[in-house]
């Protein structure tokens, strides 16, 4: 893939009963924060930007940390933007907003 800016967003749901899902919540996010990568939390999803293999490292490292620490069940809902000719940002996509 290109290395041009991708935007991205995840949004993870745990579908749980051993403590409140919130707090999975909060380790996937604390797993996007080390990362490196820019990003922006929202109440619904977080925000992601990098390169295409960048971003996806990241959302790999997500779900793999939830299986890895025993997360019984959950749902990762996801959207790419992909631009073949340049990169994507949110910013060129709420500027009008601020």
């Amino acid at each position: 893939m290109h290395q041009y800016t991708i935007n991205a967003s995840i949004q993870i749901m745990p579908i749980v009963q051993d403590k409140h899902p919130y707090l999975w919540v909060d380790d996937a996010i604390a797993i996007i924060q080390q990362s490196g990568i820019k990003h922006e939390v929202t109440p619904f999803a977080t925000i992601l930007e990098g390169t295409y293999d960048d971003v996806m490292k990241v959302i790999h490292q997500v779900n793999e940390f939830l299986y890895q620490k025993g997360c019984a069940e959950w749902i990762s809902n996801l959207q790419i933007q992909v631009r073949s000719g340049g990169d994507v940002t949110g910013d060129e996509k709420t500027e009008k907003f601020r």
